[in-house]
């Protein structure tokens, strides 16, 4: 299927900013791929620092090397994950005629969170999310941070002002989870519900699980 088979509803743009919080990007991607999403997919510098730290990935410097490697991992559709360098600004996430309207950063670092808030589209992650913003489209921010400080939460409160949804990386417990990878689901599955993807991974409430 190409790019331009995948409507607009069918696409989500995911970046990685240099948060703790890899496992979580990771499982979100493969349950986007897996739904028949197309992803355009941002990394940042840091992310990978923090993808070697927390999950052992080394990923390949070229973009088109990380698209080859993650679409035979996950087995995505020929072009259903698209990924892009910090500076193409020709791609389509960097312009509102070509943007998907709905975008995560997973995990998202404060530095991220403050440039955006602050309008400064230094790379493409900031110029995405600013796209997105000014579209009115869906921009979910899931930080990963302890404490907030008061700088933290004035541009969190700023952002969620402009419709921005925040979800912070704080998993529940009433689902019993028993693995890192039952907290880590909680997130991705809670995330896929605002993103109107289904998902499997945890009954709604009063759907189901350890609440019936």
């Amino acid at each position: 299927m190409s790019a331009h088979k995948y409507p607009r509803h069918r696409q989500i743009t995911l970046a990685l900013s240099g948060a703790s919080g890899a496992p979580y990007a990771l499982a979100l991607l493969r349950r986007l791929l897996a739904s028949g999403i197309q992803v355009h997919l941002l990394v940042s510098s840091a992310a990978r620092v923090v993808l070697a730290t927390e999950e052992g990935e080394q990923w390949p410097g070229k973009p088109e090397h990380v698209a080859a490697l993650l679409s035979e991992r996950y087995q995505a559709a020929p072009d259903q994950l698209r990924v892009y360098g910090k500076e193409e600004w020709f791609s389509p996430v960097a312009s509102g005629s070509g943007a998907p309207r709905r975008m995560v950063i997973c995990p998202c670092s404060m530095g991220t969170v403050a440039s955006i808030a602050s309008g400064a589209s230094d790379n493409l992650i900031e110029r995405a999310a600013d796209v997105v913003i000014k579209e009115k489209g869906q921009l979910i921010l899931v930080p990963r941070e302890s404490p907030f400080s008061a700088l933290h939460l004035e541009n969190l409160l700023k952002l969620a002002r402009l419709g921005v949804t925040i979800m912070p990386a704080s998993p529940g417990f009433y689902h019993q989870p028993r693995t890192i990878a039952d907290l880590v689901d909680f997130m991705v599955a809670r995330i896929l519900d605002h993103l109107e993807v289904d998902q499997e991974l945890v009954p709604r409430w009063g759907y189901g699980g350890a609440e019936s």
